[in-house]
This record gives C-alpha cells, structure tokens and sequence, in this order.
C-alpha cells in the first residue's frame, strides 16, 4: 500500500568556496625584472660615476730604521773657579764675531756691597746736577737739545713697548747714546765745581775697585753663545765622538757622562761657544741587523720638542753587544739642535719613484702597465711594481724616460 509522506524541507545547495588567484611564472619573472631594473637605475643614478683618468704623482720609497740619538755639536765650555757672580753681556743664542764681550765675572773676593757703593756715588752725581741745573738763570741750549734727546728716546720705548711695531735693540741703544751724549756734556759743563769733581773721583775710585774683582770675557772666535751647559761638552767632542762604543754611548743616553766630562773641583762652566759647520749624531739603531753604507746619504728625522729633519751622512758604524752604533755627520745649521742632547730619531734611505692609484694597473699578456692618455691616443706602458701602498702604487718604467710626473693614465 502506498503511503503518502509529508513533504521534506529542500536543503539549500552550498556554493563551493574559490580557491585564491595564484601568480603565474611569467609573472613573477616579470615582477623580479621590474624590481630589478629599479635596483639597478637607483644604484647608477645615485651612485658617482668613478673618474675615468689619473695623474701620475710623484713618491718616494725606502726602509726607515728608528733609535736613540746623542748628539755632538763642535762647541768649546769656559769655566771659571771662585767666582761670586756673572753678568751676562751678550744675548742666549746670539751670533758673535771674535773680540765680543760675553760676559764679565766677579771672583770670590768681591761683594755685592761694592756694587751699592757705587750707586751711592752715582746717586749723589745726579742730585747734585740737578741742583745745578736749577740754580741756572741762562737758557743753556744745548743742555735743552741733549734732554729733548733724551725725553724723546724714551717715548719711543714706551710706545714700542705699548705695541707699536718696531725695533726695541735699536731703541734701546739710541736712548742709551743719548743719556751717554748727556752725561758727557754735564760733567765737562761742571768740570771747575769741586763739589762735582770729587763726586766723580770717588765713582771712579770705586770703580776700579770692582774691576779689579772683575774679569771680562770675550769671544776669541766666531760662533754662538750658549749660557746653559750639561757638561757633555767636556768630554763629549767632535774630535772622539767616533771612538765610543755602542756600550758607552748606551751608558751616555742613560744619563752617565763621560768621563773626561768632570770639571776640575771648584770650577764652574760660564759659557759655551758653538760654532756652525758640520755637526754629529751617534744613533743606537734598533734594527742591528741593517748594514748601513759609510758615504751614503739618508734622511735623519730627530724628534724632539721641534723635530728636525736633516740630511746625514754615514761615517761609520759598530757592533757590539747585540747593539749597533751608526755615526752620522750633518751639515746644516746648528741652531734647530742648540739645546738638545738626546731624542729619538728616524733614518731613512729613500728613493725618488712614481706613483699611481691602484686603479690605473692594468695587465696586458700578464704584464703589468698602465694605459696613458695623450689627447685621442692611448698607449699601454709596461712597468715594475715596487710597493703598494693606502690605494696607491709605485712603480718605475721598464723602459727609461717614457714615464714621468703629470701624465694622464686611464683607471680602470
């Protein structure tokens, strides 16, 4: 029997979900390109384009050899025994000629209770003569001329010394020349008053007294004038600089004098004279396995509070001990190292190359060259290699005189 069923609710039909949209190959090839070519144009762009040419520069190369230095100097000490005090004539440092005053010293025997006696005296000559003067009724035009001189003289020092450009040594002696013309004058205006003339006697008398505990020193040959001493001088000279070992010159940097350096007891050094010409340097080179060549010329670096670079000479050299002692000769002013005994210095053996930036090698059937640019026309010049060095190359041309400063060469 057929049996009617109610009706069953539709149940409705659920779309399938889609599947994302993947990219194909050839678009992903084509986005890589893209971004690939931006890469590329920002990177050129943005970037500076590297010089094309360079120049050949002048260079130098060589071995540099470092140590201690002691140096000699061609000078001569003074001394002087029981001496009291010195006054300084000539100026520190000063170049004299034969025949200058460098100083005078007073001896044991004297005191500085001569000295204010004399002043007591001349204190006296000048209250006295300014108490003639104003007793004058006649215009004196000369004295008027002589202290106008003097007045003057001594403006212009005061104004040299508020600023004003100038020479004060020369000042300085014209003022003095002009107080000098003065006195001169005073004392033979005067010559008949007792009073004035007795006055003098005594200034006189005095003195001599002092002179006679005063000795004077004076250059007896050309040369500069030093008043400081370390007592090397004696016995450290350019007569036996070369027959020190390196053992002594060691004992020498160290501090020890040598020992013809002691001065005779109850002596003291006044001055020393330097004179210019050749002077020396006895370097401990650290590097005691280098031979240095005797003859040879090397450029001498000495580091000091004011380096100083000189050109010197090798002399000769000694090894002994595990050191090595090289001697140098100098010819070059001696002032730079007036006051220096010991220092550091550096030597160097250099030779006169060209150079190139790094970019300019080029290799042409594996030899090496650069590429150099005359107007249109370029031409490659084989070369040797010497030294590389902070982006740079030196070089030497395997043929002579085809390459030389300021060419232009092509970088690559």
């Amino acid at each position: 029997m057929y049996q009617m069923q109610p009706p069953q609710p539709v149940q409705p039909v659920q779309p399938r979900p889609e599947e994302p949209k993947r990219m194909s190959v050839p678009q992903i090839l084509l986005i890589t390109v893209v971004i690939g070519f931006v890469v590329w144009y920002l990177v050129t762009a943005l970037t500076p384009e590297a010089e094309p040419y360079g120049r050949i520069t002048a260079g130098t190369i060589g071995s540099r050899y470092s140590g201690d230095c002691l140096i000699v100097r061609d000078e001569t000490p003074y001394d002087a025994e029981g001496l009291t005090s010195i006054e300084y004539v000539a100026e520190e440092g000063q170049p004299i000629s034969r025949g200058n005053v460098i100083c005078n010293v007073y001896s044991s025997g004297f005191s500085t209770r001569e000295m204010t006696t004399l002043q007591d005296y001349r204190d006296q000559i000048k209250e006295y003569q300014i108490k003639l003067l104003r007793s004058e009724v006649a215009t004196d035009a000369r004295m008027e001329k002589l202290e106008s001189d003097v007045l003057n003289r001594a403006r212009e020092v005061r104004t040299l010394v508020g600023g004003a450009r100038g020479n004060m040594n020369n000042l300085e002696s014209l003022l003095d020349a002009a107080i000098t013309a003065r006195q001169r004058y005073l004392k033979q205006k005067y010559s008949e008053d007792q009073r004035m003339t007795r006055l003098y006697d005594d200034e006189q008398s005095q003195m001599q007294r002092i002179s006679s505990w005063t000795k004077q020193y004076a250059a007896l040959t050309e040369g500069i004038v030093s008043f400081y001493s370390d007592g090397y001088e004696y016995g450290l000279t350019i007569n036996n600089y070369d027959q020190y070992s390196p053992a002594q010159v060691r004992s020498m940097l160290n501090g020890t004098k040598p020992e013809q350096a002691v001065t005779q007891k109850g002596k003291t050094t006044i001055y020393r004279m330097i004179r210019e010409g050749y002077w020396y340097v006895l370097m401990m080179v650290r590097d005691s396995s280098w031979n240095p060549v005797e003859g040879a010329v090397y450029e001498l670096k000495l580091e000091s509070f004011m380096d100083t670079t000189v050109q010197a000479r090798v002399v000769s050299f000694t090894r002994s001990g595990g050191e090595m002692v090289v001697r140098l000769a100098v010819d070059a002013p001696v002032q730079p190292v007036l006051y220096i005994r010991t220092c550091t210095g550096e030597l160097g053996d250099h030779v006169s190359t060209l150079m190139v930036p790094a970019r300019a090698i080029y290799y042409q059937d594996n030899m090496a060259g650069v590429v150099v640019v005359d107007g249109s026309y370029q031409t490659f010049i084989p070369v040797n290699i010497l030294e590389k060095r902070d982006g740079s190359v030196f070089i030497s041309a395997i043929q002579q005189g085809v390459l030389f400063e300021g060419q232009t060469v092509r970088l690559f």
